[in-house]
């Protein structure tokens, strides 16, 4: 049976463990995975002048930094593990919360670790020649290893994070410096016009900007780990999309430096053909090595903070009590850190790269609008809640994200309908698990679902 012992669960609690380095480096290493190096080429189809591309990225970048801000006053007001789950249940209620678990567990959190992984199986094949079976193998390989490391406690997962982050923001800034160094300007390839309206492809090209954004929130589930949450996870939030957003703007800035935007439409590797052009073959080795760090490094961001969400849903009663269960020593929540890896490492075995990440993004897409959204409806239902931190230029800032949210969930279901529909139907199907197993539940009646 599956069961958590009373007294170590009211005993144990998670180590704060976590400073304002640890959580910047969670959000940009979590974030900086192979969009940056893969998704430009996907914009230059969609939008062909130069102009419009970089508007895009500071876009998201302006998108990023609206929804960290308003994390920043949610998290600052209820700093304990679980992040958007503890703001939907605050806001919605128990029902609401709990499909945003299951559906991170069953697809946007486990999905993204599966298509990170996918994509390292698949970059390392270019280094080292491999069947399409040998790739999938080396993507479950991956997760392994990381959830492993991760099981063994905070501390270790976050010096893995901080060592990746440190060496992927290293290389990134050395790519930059080489092209713009090599910087050109090319006439050869002239662009092509964009094929549909403007605002189709503006949406079409946020979709794969906001992947290369994604898992800016996921800092927000550790709150419980930080030493002081109510004035780090909040600064976390903030410099680490700041950063973000500088580092794409000038990565993009320096593919456009060495390449023509005709040249970049023609390509889905727009940094290795921006080395190749400026200095040779050989030197695409760097920028797929670069590659295979930043995916490292996202992956294990992602495997890190999962299993928070979980651990707090099971405490309020929303879960399994066993995933609500720490380990005496290590002080994480290995049950839940062992699901979400073997779930993960499925999912790398169905769908395509392209699949995955267009299921993860229409689906996390609507709850990051619901979260911020939070925001809002908790002024009004929470007046007198503390908020040691406020989102500035309420509340236009947050009401403009929700808006977009919103854009880009339809956009997503125009350009690719079955897959939104997919998506959509697999957080649903969670409606039943709820009203059979949880929706009787109390918070203070039980911690979690018994499993015979």
């Amino acid at each position: 049976m599956l069961e958590t012992d009373p007294t170590v669960t009211s005993k144990l609690d998670l180590a704060r463990d976590l400073s304002l380095r640890d959580g910047i480096a969670i959000v940009v290493g979590t974030v900086i995975g192979s969009g940056i190096f893969l998704a430009p080429g996907s914009v230059a189809r969609q939008l062909p002048s130069f102009t419009a591309v970089m508007l895009v990225w500071v876009l998201g970048g302006i998108l990023t930094l609206f929804g960290a801000l308003s994390l920043a006053e949610l998290g600052a007001a209820f700093p304990g593990a679980g992040g958007l789950y503890v703001y939907l249940r605050a806001a919605y209620g128990r029902a609401v919360a709990f499909l945003y678990g299951w559906g991170l567990l069953t697809l946007i959190h486990s999905g993204s670790i599966a298509t990170l992984a996918v994509a390292f199986g698949l970059y390392l094949s270019q280094v080292v020649p491999m069947s399409l079976a040998a790739q999938r193998a080396t993507a479950v390989l991956v997760i392994v290893l990381l959830t492993a490391m991760n099981y063994s406690g905070l501390r270790t997962g976050k010096r893995v994070q901080n060592i990746v982050t440190f060496c992927k923001v290293a290389g990134i800034t050395l790519l930059i410096v080489l092209l713009f160094s090599a910087a050109k300007v090319q006439h050869s390839a002239p662009a092509a016009a964009a094929s549909k309206s403007l605002p189709l492809a503006v949406g079409a090209a946020l979709v794969a900007i906001l992947w290369a954004y994604e898992g800016w929130h996921v800092v927000s589930f550790t709150a419980g780990e930080f030493k002081n949450p109510t004035r780090d996870l909040p600064k976390s939030l903030l410099w680490g999309a700041l950063a973000l957003a500088l580092i794409y703007v000038l990565a993009n800035s320096a593919y456009y430096a060495v390449l023509s935007p005709g040249q970049i439409q023609q390509t889905d590797q727009a940094a290795a053909t921006a080395v190749t052009v400026a200095y040779g073959g050989p030197a695409t080795v760097l920028v797929t090595t670069l590659i295979l760090i930043s995916i490292l490094g996202a992956t294990n961001g992602m495997i890190l903070t999962g299993p928070r969400v979980y651990f707090a849903m099971a405490r309020d009663g929303l879960f399994l009590k066993a995933f609500g269960r720490l380990d005496e020593r290590s002080r994480v929540p290995r049950l839940a850190i062992v699901i979400q890896g073997i779930w993960a490492s499925g999912l790398t075995m169905i769908g395509s790269f392209q699949d995955l990440f267009t299921y993860v993004i229409f689906t996390a897409w609507i709850f990051y609008g619901l979260s911020v959204l939070a925001v809002i409806v908790l002024r009004f239902k929470q007046p007198l809640l503390q908020r040691p931190f406020l989102v500035p230029a309420y509340p236009l800032i947050p009401v403009l994200f929700v808006f977009a949210a919103l854009f880009i969930a339809g956009v997503t279901v125009v350009n690719g309908p079955l897959h939104a529909l997919y998506g959509i139907a697999l957080i649903l199907a969670g409606l039943p698990v709820y009203w059979i197993a949880f929706r009787r539940e109390s918070p203070g009646q039980s911690s979690g679902l018994d499993l015979e």
